[in-house]
């Protein structure tokens, strides 16, 4: 495994490695056990989009695996003076020793990865958001102990969280239902490959969506880009709020995940949040450890 670029290039068998990684580096550093990993190594980090939890989260973890992390934006770089990525990966690769890029295009991150000769990382693009899934389907195995036999539903967006949503679930074996407006759905060839496997379902039908469900899942309305939309999405989601009546239909069992920030009152009611909100926390604090697995993977010894 050179890069992360989307879980579609991923077999369920090096997810399930990256999410024992993540375990592991979870237990040693709650017991304070030292994992200079890492030791030497230096991450750049660009951002064209502006991050909480990514930046953080990728800056401690190189340290805690003992390793550097550099933090340049576009005006930080000559990406913003017109510099191409393909130079820009030329460049970085004989300063640093892997890339996490956080952005708009999906083809930034497949082209870093084709011009530049170290590991590239997707914090997120507008089409896939790996990291985070990895780090929600390390918090489900954690709750439920297995994948097998599990449904999650995801109401909402049909965005970059419910395309990496769709193979993240898909490849470790459980069923997925996308539950959104007919105007708002994810990727269609993603939809079609989900068809496929015979685990996903598509509908706008909130009530069907989440019956039998055992994780319930939901993400922002109007993304980073998106906020000249943001009154017309408000009335296109209206329908799509999980809220305590809809969390009665599903498993009795059922918890619910929000990849935050959350927008209390729109796509989530604030009293469901806040009965789930440990779990919510401990899913972002997931993404330091999946994350931190990702690096070992990609940039420890070969």
């Amino acid at each position: 495994m050179k890069h992360l670029l989307k879980l579609m290039d991923l077999s369920k068998e090096q997810i399930i490695e990256i999410l024992n990684i993540a375990d592991q580096l979870k237990f040693e550093q709650k017991n304070g056990i030292e994992h200079k990993i890492l030791s030497g190594k230096t991450l750049g980090m660009i951002f064209s989009k502006a991050s909480t939890r990514t930046r953080v989260s990728f800056e401690v973890g190189m340290y805690q695996l003992g390793g550097n992390a550099i933090f340049l934006t576009d005006s930080d770089t000559q990406i913003g003076r017109g510099e191409s990525i393909e130079d820009t990966a030329r460049v970085l690769s004989r300063f640093v020793d892997g890339i996490m890029i956080r952005t708009f295009k999906q083809s930034d991150v497949e082209n870093l990865a084709k011009s530049g000769t170290i590991p590239i990382i997707n914090g997120l693009t507008d089409y896939s958001h790996p990291c985070q899934v990895l780090a929600d389907l390390m918090t489900i195995r954690e709750i439920k102990k297995s994948f097998k036999d599990l449904k999650l539903c995801y109401i909402g967006d049909g965005n970059n969280m419910a395309n990496s949503l769709i193979v993240g679930c898909i490849k470790v074996g459980m069923k997925i239902a996308i539950c959104c407006p007919k105007e708002y759905q994810p990727d269609k060839c993603l939809i079609e490959w989900g068809f496929r496997q015979e685990k996903l379902e598509v509908i706008d039908d909130i009530k069907r969506a989440v019956n039998s469900s055992d994780v319930l899942y939901t993400d922002v309305w109007a993304s980073m880009g998106q906020e000249n939309q943001r009154e017309q999405r408000l009335k296109a989601f209206a329908n799509f709020q999980i809220n305590k009546e809809l969390l009665s239909l599903a498993n009795n069992d059922a918890i619910v995940l929000h990849c935050l920030p959350a927008h209390k009152g729109e796509e989530i009611t604030a009293d469901v949040f806040e009965k789930y909100a440990p779990i919510i926390f401990e899913q972002s604090e997931n993404r330091l450890h999946a994350q931190k697995a990702v690096l070992v993977k990609v940039m420890g010894k070969k």
